[in-house]
């Protein structure tokens, strides 16, 4: 098992690298994306996305729904993971990607990706790569549990 390497939102950025098929093995972890939720990000995904539910913004409104602060939107956190998956495996190569929501996520809480190829395959001259993805919280809770297919070049 090769170990993965962490990078910050805007180090993952930077990346530009390709993933050839012939260099992955089951078992290999991709970069991590870290980051940490802000309430800024919060309020930007809410206008982004138009999901102005109060639970993500409102701190009076969600305490008094019984909860202990607002919490992030699943779809922002759906979002990092895909963002982890694509740095990886290049923007455009995903083929599935399916998730649950697991638990919350709380302002000034830090995510990180953690995605682990589960296989490789080649299927009508496609090359293929399983992967298990989830974002967790610096405790290990696990927040986004998922699995991903991307098709990736090969080199010859």
């Amino acid at each position: 098992m090769r170990p993965a390497t962490v990078r910050t939102l805007e180090e993952q950025n930077m990346a530009d690298g390709v993933l050839y098929f012939e260099d992955v093995a089951e078992g290999d972890e991709a970069p991590v994306l870290t980051h940490t939720l802000t309430r800024t990000d919060l309020v930007a995904y809410a206008g982004a996305s138009g999901d102005f539910n109060p639970m993500h913004h409102d701190e009076v409104k969600a305490t008094a729904a019984g909860q202990p602060s607002v919490f992030g939107h699943g779809m922002f956190s759906m979002g990092l993971l895909g963002t982890a998956i694509t740095d990886y495996v290049g923007v455009g190569n995903v083929t599935r990607f399916t998730v649950r929501f697991a638990r919350q996520t709380w302002p000034d809480e830090e995510l990180h990706s953690v995605i682990v190829v589960t296989g490789t395959r080649t299927e009508d001259a496609t090359h293929l790569i399983d992967l298990d993805v989830r974002l967790v919280n610096a405790a290990g809770e696990e927040k986004v549990v998922g699995e991903a297919t991307a098709k990736v070049p090969a080199r010859g």
